[in-house]
């Protein structure tokens, strides 16, 4: 993906009211401060954006709020993903309820295997010939009052069966997703994690106006090594790379980390939350209600006993041949394997869970001591922080402060420009006078 079509951007642009700097996309969005710059430029130059200059020699971004509608408009392919996103959630819904479908399909069919099965034994014990039952033409003694099972074997018949499940119980939808919820659970619940990461580090630079020490840092990484790494404070060196950072060393050999380009913003500085440490968030086995989970659970053990039944019936030798044989095993051993797997993948999964949320919980502590550590700041970090604050700085570029911007012609800018240095000489001539 391009530079102006990064998703990341583009939203960073829009929480940031449409007008920012390189240092406000990098501290919103968590990016790289050089990615931050090559994005707003590419995005500028394809989205009709403007360049707008400060008297500091400082470049602000100004896009029109209906970008997104002139990339739209503009790419085929932003189009194409947009649809293929919408249709890829109708999919993906899909997907979802067709495990619980499947399931109650597969109780359905293994009920009636069974009833075959009864009948065909009924059968047998009542017929002096001892002949099978001919289940394709529905006839034969004991069986006037079930139903023809020719139909099953009709092309379309899960089609027909599934229309009729969702028109005639709409309700069920839901419990079809806790099925599939039951079985897989609901996605990664730290999908967004780096973005999250990279996010609050920029707004703990900005909140402390460029100027930082390790140890504000530390509690959102996850590895800040051990001995010789953690002492000389390696674990900094991505950030300074994102962030365009640079390290300023203290008379008493002390580092702090200086960020000139996340120092210069067009907004003033606002209170903006960031919590103490970053905290991963465990995974849940899954959303769907405990009586949800009770549900699937029966429905699994049900298909399990059914496909126990039909197993041992078929090694018995029950009577019965053509077709009726064949969708019975085909059934059972169907039942088998779905049942298994259904009451087997969530139980591994929790185990693994579990483990997962042990390691997760681990890195979490580690976080949160160090969070504590720098809140009970000892004379040393209490040192540093105050020569981090020789580079803390801000630059707010107001409207009064551009010299120069492409939103209207060069000459005009310049009359104006040169209006208002005599309007100003004017009034301190006044003033004098």
């Amino acid at each position: 993906m391009t530079p102006a079509l990064d998703p990341a951007i583009m939203k960073a642009v829009e929480r940031l009211d449409y007008r920012v700097t390189a240092g406000d996309l990098a501290s919103q969005a968590g990016l790289d401060i050089n990615m931050a710059q090559r994005g707003l430029l590419a995005l500028a130059s394809e989205a009709g954006g403007h360049l707008q200059v400060a008297e500091s020699g400082d470049v602000v971004f100004q896009f029109p709020q209906n970008f997104r509608d002139l990339l739209r408009n503009k790419y085929f392919r932003l189009r194409l993903k947009e649809w293929w996103q919408r249709v890829w959630r109708v999919l993906f819904y899909l997907i979802r309820i067709s495990f619980g479908i499947v399931l109650v399909l597969l109780i359905v069919l293994a009920i009636a295997a069974v009833v075959i099965l009864a009948i065909a034994a009924s059968s047998s014990r009542d017929d002096d010939n001892g002949g099978g039952v001919d289940f394709g033409r529905g006839g034969g003694s004991g069986i006037w009052f079930f139903p023809d099972f020719g139909w099953i074997f009709y092309p379309n018949y899960t089609d027909r069966y599934r229309e009729r499940r969702n028109s005639s119980q709409p309700n069920q939808l839901n419990f079809l997703e806790a099925i599939y919820s039951f079985l897989f659970g609901d996605g990664n619940p730290n999908a967004e994690l780096e973005e999250r990461r990279w996010s609050t580090i920029g707004t703990v630079i900005r909140h402390n106006r460029g100027a930082v020490i390790a140890e504000q840092v530390s509690p959102y990484l996850d590895d800040v090594g051990k001995g010789f790494d953690q002492e000389y404070e390696q674990y900094m060196l991505p950030v300074l790379t994102r962030f365009d950072g640079r390290p300023e060393v203290s008379p008493e050999g002390q580092m702090v980390y200086h960020f000139p380009s996340l120092q210069t913003t067009v907004t003033e500085a606002k209170s903006r939350s960031f919590p103490p440490f970053l905290r991963e968030a465990l995974w849940q086995f899954s959303q769907a209600g405990s009586g949800q989970k009770v549900a699937a659970i029966a429905l699994g053990c049900v298909l399990l006993v059914l496909a126990g039944v039909l197993n041992l019936w078929l090694a018995a030798g029950v009577g019965i041949a053509g077709g009726a044989l064949a969708f019975v095993r085909a059934i059972a051993v169907l039942s088998l394997g779905y049942s298994v797997a259904f009451l087997g993948i969530p139980l591994i999964r929790s185990f693994w869970l579990q483990f997962r949320n042990r390691k997760i919980q681990a890195r979490n502590d580690q976080r949160e001591l160090r969070s504590r550590q720098l809140a009970q700041a000892d004379p040393v970090l209490q040192q540093k922080l105050g020569f981090a604050q020789q580079f803390a700085a801000e630059t707010v570029i107001r409207d009064e402060d551009l010299i120069y911007t492409t939103e209207t012609d060069l000459i005009e800018q310049e009359s104006e420009q040169a209006d208002r240095i005599d309007a100003e000489w004017r009034e301190r001539l006044e003033g004098n006078g």
